[in-house]
C-alpha cells in the first residue's frame, strides 16, 4: 500500500458516521490499494474516533473552515452543506502526492485506483461535470440550470468521454460536482484556495459552497472525467442514455434524503432510488456482520445513527 496516495473524506458529525464506514468498507471490498483518510474536526466525539481507530481507518484532525461571517447564507433546504467548506482542507494534506476527495454519501462499486495516476497539469484538478438539469425544480438553483445547458446531455453513450469545455460552452459546463475531486495537495495551492475563499467578492452568490468555489477558482484548470466516477443517482432517470450500472465506479446519494435515514425509500422518490438505497443497506449489513464481532459496542453506536426499521 503506497503512502503517497489516499482517498479522503470529511466527518464532522456522528450523523454521517455510517456513511464514512460504508465508504471505507466499499474501498476494501473492491481491493483498492490505497487507504481512506478521514478528515475530522475537533468537535467530533471521542467515541466516534474510537470506532474509526478500531476499523484501522486513518484520521487527520483539521480545523473547521468557514467563510467570513455574514458573507454567505445557505438556503434552508441546503443547510446540510454548512460544513462542506472544510473539505477544502484536503489541499493541505501534503504528505500525499495525490488524493481523491470523496463525499461520505457515496459507495464504491468498482475499483477506481486509476484516478491516482490520472494525468493532471500542475495546480489543476479533475472532477465530473455538475448535472444542471435541476430535476426537483429547486427555485433557488441557478436559472441557467436546464437540460439543454447540462454537459451530461451531450454524452450519448455510457463510455463516451465528457464534452470539452470551450469558450462557447454553456456556463454550467464550467461547473463541477465536488463529490469526487482528484487533486495534488500543496501548501501554495492550499493557501491560494483559502485566500480566494476569504477575498472573492462573488461568494454571496454561490449556491453550493465548496463546489462553486472550486468551479470558480479552477475555471479553465479542471479536467472533466466520466460520469461514472461520481454517478449522481439522479442521472438514472434524468440521463438514462448514459446510465449503466456496470460502468459505475462511485455512486453518489445526492439530495438531502440519505439512504441511512430510512430502510424504506420515500414513496415519492425518483425511479431507481429504491434499488440504489438497497445497495447501500446491503453494504451496511455486510459491515455489521464484521463489526458486531470485532467491535460490538462500536456497532451499537453506529446502528443508533441510522433508521434500521423495515
Amino acid at each position: 500500500m503506497s503512502s503517497r496516495y489516499a482517498y479522503v473524506t470529511l466527518l464532522t458529525t456522528p450523523s454521517y458516521l455510517a456513511g464514512v464506514l460504508v465508504l471505507d468498507h466499499c474501498l476494501r471490498a473492491v481491493n483498492s490499494k490505497y487507504p481512506l483518510v478521514v478528515m475530522i474536526t475537533p468537535s467530533l466525539p471521542e467515541e466516534v474516533r474510537a470506532i474509526l481507530r478500531k476499523r484501522s481507518i486513518l484520521m487527520r484532525e483539521v480545523k473547521s473552515l468557514q467563510p467570513p461571517n455574514g458573507m454567505h447564507t445557505l438556503a434552508a433546504h441546503d443547510v446540510r452543506f454548512a460544513d462542506t467548506w472544510t473539505k477544502l482542507r484536503g489541499f493541505e494534506l501534503i504528505e500525499y502526492t495525490r488524493i481523491v476527495l470523496l463525499d461520505s454519501d457515496m459507495i464504491v462499486l468498482k475499483n477506481m485506483d486509476e484516478l491516482m495516476l490520472l494525468d493532471i497539469p500542475n495546480e489543476h484538478i479533475a472532477a465530473v461535470h455538475v448535472c444542471a438539469c435541476n430535476p426537483r425544480r429547486m427555485s433557488h438553483y441557478p436559472k441557467d440550470w436546464r437540460p439543454d445547458n447540462c454537459a451530461h446531455t451531450a454524452v450519448k453513450h455510457p463510455t463516451e468521454p465528457p464534452p470539452s469545455i470551450t469558450e462557447n460552452s454553456p456556463r454550467p459546463y464550467t461547473q463541477l460536482n465536488s463529490g469526487t475531486v482528484v487533486l495534488s495537495p500543496s501548501m501554495k495551492l492550499a493557501a491560494d484556495v483559502m485566500q480566494y475563499l476569504f477575498t472573492c467578492d462573488r461568494i454571496s452568490e454561490w449556491k453550493f459552497p465548496d463546489q462553486d468555489l472550486l468551479s470558480s477558482f479552477f475555471q479553465g484548470r479542471w479536467r472533466p472525467i466520466s460520469w461514472y466516477y461520481n454517478a449522481l443517482r439522479s442521472l438514472h432517470s434524468v440521463h438514462p442514455i448514459i446510465w449503466s450500472e456496470g460502468e459505475i465506479r462511485c455512486l453518489h446519494y445526492i439530495f438531502a434524503d440519505k439512504p441511512w435515514q430510512s430502510r424504506i425509500t420515500p414513496p415519492a422518490s425518483e425511479e431507481g432510488f429504491d434499488v440504489m438505497d438497497r445497495w447501500w443497506w446491503e453494504r451496511f449489513d455486510e459491515l455489521g456482520k464484521v463489526m458486531s464481532r470485532s467491535d460490538p459496542r462500536g456497532w451499537e453506536l453506529v446502528a443508533a445513527t441510522v433508521d434500521n426499521r423495515f
